[in-house]
């Protein structure tokens, strides 16, 4: 799949831009082929299309500038590829609440970029709905693994969402590549372990795991010197809000048969479990944070209420 095959899926399927719609591309100068991909399309079904770029962000979940804020939400449609994630900021909140319906490509590659947009979205939407029929209303997950996770989620009175790839409603947003069903839940407690991708590292060498415990939606320990530096400099931001126990998502692309090093591509991979620390202020929950970051789970058992839960596996 070439880079201009991507971008009609994601223009033309995902995200069913209009001709008399009016399409944002927010990029940034590293990712620049991407956004120029995206544009070409746009440019191909509507008279309204624009690339707004700017520096990498420093972090993911860091503010855009406040133009490039303004120019996502004053269009009809928003696709952002770029270096450092725009999912978890307040910009891309406001511009949804504007009513322009958009994607984050947050960390994208070409690789990535090619890999998982080859895929059929409406396929990946059924396997979102069926397993959100199977975890909503539960009140208790648990998710175990052969590497030792043991932990228990309540996601008390918060919303699951889906992230299906399909965004074709105002206000509508995804991720993409998209699969996922998530939630930010009000409490966790026990441990989990991850054994495939989380930054700093990326793709975990055999083996390899990074383990966490989480007392009363808190992370009490985390047992990797790196991954545990870049949670102790946003507490020096943010105290303990930083080791807030964000996310507990399900991946659903069974389009994705590996992983590949990208979180945004992996946490969406059919069968696995990504578990999220820092920011969810955007996703249901009331912390925010300069951080969020998600850790990936190959073979977890995950458990609604004591019933298992029915996976969709590549």
């Amino acid at each position: 799949m070439s880079l201009e095959d991507a971008a009609e899926t994601a223009i033309e399927q995902c995200l069913a831009l209009d001709a008399g719609e009016s399409c944002c591309i927010v990029t940034d100068d590293e990712r620049q082929p991407i956004g120029e991909a995206l544009y070409a399309v746009a440019s191909d079904v509507t008279d309204d299309a624009s690339v707004v770029r700017f520096p990498p962000g420093e972090s993911h979940g860091s503010e855009p500038p406040e133009p490039v804020a303004a120019a996502m939400a004053a269009g009809d449609v928003f696709l952002a590829p770029t270096t450092k994630s725009l999912s978890h900021t307040r910009a891309r909140d406001e511009a949804n609440a504007a009513g322009a319906r958009g994607a984050t490509l947050p960390g994208i590659t070409e690789e990535v970029f090619t890999t998982g947009l080859d895929a059929d979205y409406e396929s990946i939407a059924d396997h979102c709905h069926d397993v959100l029929e199977q975890v909503a209303g539960a009140d208790e997950i648990r998710v175990t693994s052969p590497q030792g996770t043991d932990v228990t989620f309540e996601p008390g009175d918060r919303e699951w969402h889906e992230d299906t790839g399909i965004v074709h409603e105002s206000g509508d947003f995804s991720n993409l590549p998209a699969g996922e069903v998530f939630v930010s839940p009000e409490d966790a407690n026990g441990t989990y372990v991850v054994d495939g991708t989380m930054m700093p590292h990326g793709l975990l060498d055999e083996g390899q795991t990074l383990e966490f415990d989480v007392e009363d939606g808190r992370v009490t320990r985390i047992s990797d010197d790196e991954v545990r530096a870049e949670f102790e400099a946003a507490a020096e931001e943010v105290g303990d809000a930083a080791y807030n126990l964000a996310e507990l998502g399900i991946g659903t692309n069974v389009a994705v048969t590996d992983l590949v090093g990208s979180v945004l591509l992996d946490e969406k991979a059919g069968g696995t479990v990504h578990v999220a620390i820092g920011d969810d202020a955007s996703i249901g929950g009331d912390t925010e944070a300069p951080i969020h970051s998600d850790g990936i789970l190959r073979e977890p058992t995950v458990y609604a209420d004591g019933e298992v839960v029915d996976l969709p596996e590549p």
